[in-house]
């Protein structure tokens, strides 16, 4: 992948090819019929919840989960209005776990602006988050029985998945495949479902809903693996992070853990760990700046590019599991989807 493709944005590098092309519009079409409905639904009486809630939503966002309900609803009817209601609900159930995450990361900046509990403390920036995943609820009620069930079932998930990442894994559970299960609950769960209400929401085949659920849950695991090695990268004007953000919290990611592996046996990788933690465990701006030439060690090192490999294997599979779709231009974009998630740049 050349420099230049991997900065292609999301929608150039889904609707490239000519036969995608034509997706497009359509597409283009229904995330303005959402992104419409956001701004009226992330409405709040309250004049401090009204200006919280908007927060992240107004610093911007690819709307990655929107426009991939969006094209799987291709399979059917396309962008009817239960596939926008629905969409809508899993933009701001994501929009809520990253204020809640935020906090639990410690995380300073979000999308390139200060985190909410920057702005207004953890408190205000948790309640945020609950009001979000009330607020989206509400939305999946209006759609019935079956999508209040994936909502709650997928609300669980991104909180079971946070506490286990909050408590770790057991001392005998193995570090790296607790880590991955992890990813799937935060992430898997709620691509696998924006991915899912695509086909229910328009009416498309039933069989080809259980292969969006296992291409959104693989797909889910292989960004939070690319996010990882973005967490590291000097580029934070093109991340809107800092770089480092999960070491200096102490969350665990894969080139971690790899490199806590390795450690055991190589006394580099394991003099590498020592030193990211006591810099990472230490407040203070000298301690900050010990810790930028070990992130960029890190950043180099063949751990970091080991989970690249990792991230491209999940995204591998993810492409696999469109085998029954048919051939076309949803197979193709979603194939040029998986592609994204593990070449992007941001």
């Amino acid at each position: 992948m050349s420099g230049v493709a991997g900065r292609l944005s999301l929608r150039q590098r889904l609707f490239a090819s000519p036969e995608t092309k034509q997706l497009a519009d359509t597409i283009d079409a229904g995330l303005a019929l959402i992104e419409e409905g956001l701004s009226t639904e992330l409405h709040f009486a309250d004049a401090l919840a009204d200006v919280s809630g908007r927060y992240l939503y107004g610093a911007g966002g690819k709307r990655v989960r929107p426009m991939l309900t969006l094209l799987t609803a291709q399979l059917g009817n396309g962008a009817t209005p239960e596939v926008v209601t629905a969409s809508q609900a899993i933009e701001i159930t994501h929009l809520a776990s990253l204020y809640h995450d935020d906090v639990m990361d410690e995380a300073p900046l979000r999308r390139g602006v200060p985190s909410a509990h920057e702005v207004w403390g953890n408190s205000v920036a948790i309640l945020t988050g609950d009001l979000l995943f009330s607020r989206a609820s509400t939305l999946m009620t209006r759609l019935g029985e079956k999508a209040m069930l994936l909502q709650a079932e997928t609300f669980e998930r991104l909180c079971l998945g946070q506490l286990h990442e909050t408590v770790g894994p057991r001392p005998d559970e193995d570090p790296v495949s607790h880590y991955i299960q992890v990813l799937a609950d935060k992430t898997g769960s709620l691509i696998s479902a924006a991915a899912r209400c695509g086909i229910v929401y328009s009416g498309a085949p039933r069989e080809f809903e259980e292969p969006m659920v296992e291409f959104g849950e693989k797909i889910g695991v292989a960004f939070q693996l690319a996010d990882d090695v973005l967490d590291l990268s000097p580029e934070s004007a093109a991340t809107g992070k800092q770089a480092g953000t999960d070491l200096r919290a102490g969350v665990p990611t894969l080139p971690t853990l790899l490199l806590e592996k390795q450690g055991l046996t190589d006394p580099a990788a394991a003099a590498l760990l020592a030193r990211i933690r006591d810099d990472a465990d230490e407040e203070s701006a000298e301690a900050d700046a010990d810790l930028q030439p070990a992130i960029a060690e890190l950043y180099a090192h063949p751990v970091t590019q080991a989970t690249r490999e990792e991230a491209r294997r999940w995204a591998h599979e993810a492409v696999a599991a469109l085998e029954p779709l048919p051939a076309g231009p949803v197979k193709t974009a979603l194939s040029a989807f998986a592609e994204h998630v593990v070449s992007r740049s941001a």
